[in-house]
C-alpha cells in the first residue's frame, strides 16, 4: 500500500511539474507574441521625452514622470512601491531661452545654461568684455562691468561655474599668486623695453582657475558669464551648489555655455573693439521646496519564493537641454515595457520580479544607492539585477560565469532565434573571476555590484549599422526622441522580459559561484 501511495505521489509530482513547465512555456510564447506584434516601448519613450521632457532632480517634470510611471504600473496590475530617496531645497524648471548678437553681422546664438543657474531679468542687452586675469586688469575695467556679458577663458565641461565660498577662497589664492606674477611680468616688460637688442625674456603665465574674479565681477553687476562649449552642447547642472541653494540665496548671474564657433567670432570682435552687443532672454525658474524625488518600483509577487527577487531597471531622471530620450528614457521606457509584457502575458513567476525605475542617477546614483544601502529587500535574496542605461541598442547576447551558464542557456533558448538574422548568444566567461567593485560609478548597477549582487546584463550592439554614437547624445542637446532606435528597443524589451521571467522561474536562486574573486 505504501509503495502504491509513493508511486502515486511521484506520478502526481511529475504531472504537476510538467503542467508548470507547460504554463511557463505558454507565458514565454505570449511575451514574445506581444513583444513582436504589440510592443509599446516607443510609446512610453515618446511620452517621457516629448510630452514630459527633460527631468532633472527637483523639476516638476521629474515629479510628473514619477506619477505617470506609477499610474502605468498600476494600470497593468502591478503592485507599486514608491520609495522616497531624497529631497532638494529648491525646485528648478526650465523655460524657453533665446539669444542673439546685435550688429551688422548679427546672428542667433546657439547656447545652453546648466540646471540650477540664474535666469536673465527679462531680455537683457549688454556689451561684451573679456575677463580680467589680474588685480590690475580688474581695476582697469571694473567700472565697465555693470550689465556686461563677460567671456571666460575656461572651456565649459557642461557643469555650472562653482560660486561656493570654498571656490571663491581658491580663487583668492590664485589672485594673490597672479598679483606676484604680474609684478614680475612688469619687470620683464621694462627689461625687454630697455634691452631691445637682446632676445626678449618670456612672460610668466598666470595661474589658471575658472573666473578668478568671479565674486568681484558679480558684485560689480555683470549680466552673466559666457564660456566656449563644443558642439553638440553638453549641458548639465550646478553640482557644487544645487543642494545648498535656498530661496534666500538664489544664483545671481547667468551661466552661459556658447557654441565654440560663435564664441570665437565674438571674442575676435571684442579684441578688435568692434561696437556690438549681445541680447539674452533666459527663463530658468526656481520654486520653493523641499522637492522630494522617488524610486518607482513595479512588483509582480512570486508564487513560490516571494522573498527572493529578480530586478531590472533604468533611471527616470535626465538632463533637460534635450528630452532625456536616450539617457535614460531608453532604460526607463524599456523596463516599463518589460513590466507591461509580463503583466499582459499573465506572468506568475516563482520569485518576485521588481521593475525599478530609479531616481537621481545623474546626481550620484541616488535612487539605487538608497535602495541598496537601506536593504529594501534582503541583498542575499536578489538573484540578479539587469541595468539598462546607455545607447538604445540591441540586446544580442549575454556572458556569464560558468556556474550560471546552464541556467542561462535554458532561459535564453526561446530568444536565441527571436531575430534569425541576429541570433542571441550565451557565452561562458573565461578566466579568473573579477574583483568585486569597491567604488561606485557608471550607472545604477554599481551599488548592487559593490555588495556582491549579480548584475549580469546584456551585450548591446548595433548589428544593422545605424551609426549610433553615444558620445553625441550623452548629456547633450541631442538626447532626443529621434535618436532612439525602435527596432532595437522592441527587440531588447522582449529579450529582457523573457530573461527576467526565466530567472524568476528557476527552481533555485541563480548561483553566485565564481561571480567575484571573493
Amino acid at each position: 500500500m505504501r509503495r502504491t501511495i509513493c508511486l502515486g505521489i511521484i506520478v502526481s509530482l511529475a504531472v504537476f511539474s510538467s503542467s508548470a513547465l507547460m504554463a511557463q512555456d505558454k507565458t514565454v510564447k505570449k511575451i514574445i507574441e506581444i513583444g513582436q506584434t504589440d510592443n509599446k516601448v516607443m510609446e512610453h519613450n515618446n511620452h517621457l521625452s516629448n510630452y514630459i521632457g527633460g527631468r532633472p532632480v527637483g523639476s516638476s517634470a521629474l515629479t510628473h514622470a514619477e506619477a505617470w510611471v506609477k499610474e502605468q504600473f498600476e494600470s497593468w496590475g502591478l503592485e507599486v512601491m514608491v520609495q522616497e530617496a531624497g529631497e532638494i531645497n529648491v525646485g528648478f524648471d526650465r523655460g524657453p531661452w533665446f539669444g542673439r548678437m546685435l550688429s551688422e553681422d548679427g546672428m542667433a546664438l546657439h547656447f545652453g545654461t546648466p540646471s540650477y543657474t540664474a535666469p536673465t531679468k527679462g531680455k537683457q542687452t549688454g556689451i561684451v568684455l573679456i575677463e580680467p586675469h589680474s588685480r590690475r586688469e580688474f581695476e582697469k575695467m571694473k567700472g565697465a562691468l555693470k550689465g556686461a556679458w563677460v567671456l571666460l577663458d575656461a572651456e565649459s565641461n557642461g557643469m555650472a561655474i562653482d560660486w561656493s565660498d570654498k571656490a571663491n577662497e581658491n580663487r583668492a589664492e590664485v589672485i594673490k599668486k597672479n598679483e606676484e606674477i604680474d609684478i614680475k611680468n612688469m619687470e620683464i616688460r621694462r627689461y625687454n623695453m630697455t634691452h631691445r637688442d637682446e632676445t626678449p625674456k618670456e612672460m610668466i603665465p598666470y595661474e589658471t582657475v575658472v573666473a578668478p574674479f568671479y565674486k568681484e565681477m558679480v558684485e560689480a553687476g555683470v549680466a552673466g558669464f559666457i564660456r566656449s562649449a563644443k558642439v553638440p552642447l553638453r549641458i548639465m547642472y550646478d553640482r557644487a551648489n544645487c543642494y545648498n541653494i535656498t530661496m534666500e540665496n538664489l544664483p545671481k548671474v547667468c551661466d552661459i555655455c556658447l557654441d565654440e564657433a560663435q564664441f570665437d567670432i565674438i571674442k575676435k570682435k571684442v579684441e578688435r573693439k568692434d561696437i556690438f552687443q549681445l541680447e539674452f532672454d533666459i527663463r530658468n525658474h526656481f520654486y520653493r521646496g523641499p522637492v522630494k524625488y522617488h524610486n518607482i518600483i513595479g512588483i509582480i509577487k512570486g508564487s513560490k519564493y516571494p522573498n527572493e527577487y529578480v530586478l531590472a531597471g533604468g533611471h527616470l531622471d535626465s538632463y533637460d537641454n534635450g528630452g532625456g530620450a536616450v539617457d535614460d528614457g531608453n532604460g526607463a521606457s524599456l523596463n516599463m515595457e518589460v513590466a507591461r509584457l509580463l503583466a499582459t502575458a499573465g506572468a506568475k513567476p516563482k520569485r518576485s520580479i521588481m521593475i525599478c525605475i530609479w531616481t537621481g542617477e545623474e546626481y550620484g546614483l541616488l535612487g539605487s544607492k538608497f535602495f541598496v544601502e537601506n536593504k529594501t529587500v534582503p541583498l542575499e535574496k536578489i538573484s540578479n539585477y539587469i541595468n539598462r542605461d546607455g545607447g538604445p541598442l540591441m540586446s544580442t547576447g549575454v556572458t556569464v560565469p560558468p556556474a550560471m551558464y546552464d541556467d542561462y542557456v535554458s532561459i535564453c533558448k526561446p530568444i536565441m532565434d527571436l531575430n534569425p538574422e541576429i541570433p542571441f548568444t550565451v557565452t561562458k566567461r573565461d578566466g579568473e573571476p573579477r574583483p568585486r567593485p569597491t567604488s561606485a560609478g557608471g550607472s545604477d548597477h554599481a551599488y548592487f555590484a559593490m555588495n556582491g549582487i549579480p548584475t549580469i546584463g546584456f551585450q548591446e550592439t548595433d548589428p544593422k549599422g545605424y551609426n549610433f554614437e553615444y558620445q553625441e547624445i550623452w548629456h547633450t542637446e541631442r538626447d532626443i526622441y529621434n535618436k532612439v532606435i525602435p527596432e532595437y528597443m522592441e527587440h531588447s524589451a522582449t529579450v529582457t522580459a523573457v530573461v527576467v521571467y526565466g530567472l524568476a522561474n528557476l527552481d533555485h536562486q541563480l548561483s553566485r559561484t565564481g561571480l567575484y574573486k571573493d
